[in-house]
């Protein structure tokens, strides 16, 4: 009996180091896995629609699209929630395949990581130069909740959240628009279709 506990402790052990991702290095994973797809010698569409998996499987659509939305999210009844979120994974898996796909040597350097709470993690990297672009400084912003699936929640580009830029676009448009979510869903639905 004694044996067999000390091999189920071991198991035990050995199962939540092996599952538990750390931060810094679910990010160079997912940088290489995309990197890899960009120097493929496949069309555009086909380099979009693996990025396009990428993403779905590393970032968190659902509480990137939340978060973009505000406190309108608040007003929405469980159909238009539903509705939005849909658009929403469109239109986001849209924007980020296809202005990645314009990158053909994306080399990016994961360079350290700042534990910020229990949820969540900013993973430091920088992509590097090169002769036709600049190094840029980007920090990752890591939701590491369940420890075994961190995503990504927000990519901050020298300082600049894109999670809080897209919130402040969404904003505009709905304040433009009286708050009327159909204007907001038909923006996004005209992006996705384009």
């Amino acid at each position: 009996m004694k044996k067999f506990l000390i091999i189920l402790l071991f198991f035990n052990i050995n199962f939540f180091n092996v599952f538990a991702i750390e931060p810094d290095i679910f990010v160079q994973s997912t940088v290489n896995r995309a990197s890899q797809i960009l120097a493929k010698n496949i069309s555009q569409e086909e380099k979009i629609n693996e990025l396009k998996i990428i993403a779905k499987e590393t970032v968190d659509i659902r509480g990137v699209g939340f978060y973009s939305l505000g406190a309108t999210r608040k007003n929405l009844n469980e159909d238009q929630k539903k509705e939005y979120l849909s658009l929403f994974e469109r239109y986001f898996l849209k924007s980020f395949s296809s202005r990645l796909s314009e990158y053909t040597n994306p080399e990016i350097d994961v360079l350290s990581k700042e534990v910020l709470s229990e949820n969540y993690t900013i993973v430091n990297s920088v992509l590097k130069g090169t002769s036709d672009r600049p190094e840029v400084k980007i920090d990752w912003r890591v939701y590491t909740k369940n420890p075994e699936k961190p995503l990504i929640r927000d990519l901050i580009i020298e300082g600049l959240s894109l999670a809080r830029t897209q919130k402040e676009e969404f904003s505009s448009i709905l304040n433009s628009n009286d708050n009327n979510i159909n204007a907001l869903f038909k923006t996004l639905e005209n992006f996705s279709n384009k």
